[in-house]
C-alpha cells in the first residue's frame, strides 16, 4: 500500500510529497523492517534495490510474515537535480535528524521519517558513495553500537563491516536517531554517486532477504551469503595524493595488494609527465578507490583494509 508520508507546499503552487510503500504479510503481529534510500539525491543504487525488493515480495507475498516499509526517495528534489543536498536549503538531510516541525523542509521531512520508522524491529539505510570514490558493499556502524549491531550486519552479504565513527552514523544522522530510539539500524555504503551498480545491488538484495529470513519476516532462506571482512579504524589506511593532476589507476577495486604494489599514477597532461606513483603502504585490500580522475593535493586516492596491523 502506497502512502504519503510528508506533503510540503513549495513555491508556484507546487507540492513535495515523500511516499512509502508498505507490504504486509499474513501475520498482523509479525516483525517490521524498514528500508530507507535516497536521503542523498546523488545516491541511486537504492532506487533499483527498492524496485527489485518490491517486485520479489509482491510476486511471492505468501512468503512474507510481517511488514516491510520501503521509503525509496527521501530527497526527491535532490534526485531531480542530481544534488547530494536538499536543493531548497542546501542542507545534508542526513545531518538534520531528529528533525523539527518549526525548521526547514528538510527538518520537517527528517522528523516525520524518524517518527514513522520508530517502533520497527530493524532499519536498513542504503547509501551510495559520492561521485569521487567507489566503495565495495559495506555496512558502517559506530564503535559504541558495534556489539549491538554486528550480529545483524554480518547477515547483509556485504564485503566489509567497517566499525567507524563516520558522518553516516554520527550526530544528525537517521541511524543515530533510530538507534537512540531503540531501532537497530544498519547503514550500507556501496558503489559510486549518480550511477547504479547492478551487481552490487543484487548482492545487497540477497543480504536483505537473508536478514529478513533470520528475523522471521521472510521464509525463503538465501544461499551463498558471504562472510564480511570486519574492520576497525586501526586496520584502515587512507592514501592521499601529494599533488595535483589526473589519477590513472593501475590496481582494481577490491583487489588484494602487497606493500609496494602500484595502485596508480598521477600524471600531468600538459607536460606528459608522471608526478606521483602511488603504491600500497601496507598489505591489504582496496575497499575504496578514486573514481573521479581529477585530484589535488590531499585528495583521497584509496582506502585499504590492512591484514597485518
Amino acid at each position: 500500500m502506497i502512502k504519503n508520508l510528508v506533503t510540503v507546499s513549495l513555491s508556484v503552487d507546487e507540492k513535495l510529497t515523500i511516499k512509502k510503500n508498505t507490504l504486509h504479510g499474513g501475520e498482523e503481529d509479525g516483525k517490521r523492517i524498514a528500508i530507507v534510500t535516497g536521503i542523498h539525491g546523488d545516491e541511486l543504487d537504492g532506487q533499483y534495490i527498492c524496485y527489485k525488493l518490491i517486485q520479489k515480495i509482491t510476486a511471492n507475498i505468501g512468503g512474507l510474515h510481517g511488514t516491510v516499509d520501503i521509503y525509496p526517495a527521501v530527497n526527491p528534489l535532490g534526485m531531480e537535480s542530481a544534488s547530494r543536498a536538499f536543493p531548497v536549503t542546501g542542507q545534508d538531510v542526513n545531518r538534520v535528524f531528529p528533525g523539527s516541525d518549526i525548521g526547514s523542509i528538510a527538518d520537517n521531512i527528517a522528523k516525520e521519517l524518524a517518527a514513522d520508522i520508530e517502533g520497527a524491529d530493524l532499519c536498513v539505510d542504503i547509501h551510495s558513495s559520492n561521485i569521487f570514490i567507489r566503495e565495495i558493499p559495506q555496512v558502517r556502524i559506530s564503535p559504541e553500537n558495534s556489539d549491538y549491531l554486528m550480529r545483524y550486519a554480518k547477515l547483509l552479504n556485504t564485503d566489509l563491516v567497517w566499525v567507524h565513527e563516520s558522518g553516516a552514523v554520527g550526530g544528525g544522522s537517521l541511524a543515530k536517531t533510530l538507534v537512540e530510539r531503540g531501532v537497530p539500524t544498519l547503514v550500507v555504503e556501496m558503489g559510486v554517486g549518480q550511477r547504479i551498480d547492478i551487481a552490487y545491488c543484487e548482492q545487497l538484495l540477497h543480504g536483505i532477504f537473508n536478514l529478513m529470513n533470520h528475523l522471521g519476516v521472510w521464509d525463503e532462506e538465501e544461499h551463498g551469503i558471504s562472510h564480511p571482512m570486519i574492520s576497525t579504524d586501526g586496520a584502515v589506511t587512507v592514501i592521499h595524493s601529494s599533488g595535483s593532476g589526473i589519477f590513472v589507476p593501475v590496481a582494481e577495486h577490491n583487489m588484494w595488494l602487497v606493500k609496494g604494489s602500484v595502485i596508480g599514477e598521477i600524471v600531468t597532461p600538459i607536460t606528459g609527465t608522471v608526478e606521483q606513483q602511488i603504491t600500497a603502504p601496507v598489505d591489504g585490500v582496496i575497499f575504496s578507490l578514486r573514481e573521479y580522475p581529477i585530484v589535488y593535493e590531499g585528495s583521497v586516492i584509496a582506502r585499504m583494509l590492512s591484514m597485518n596491523q
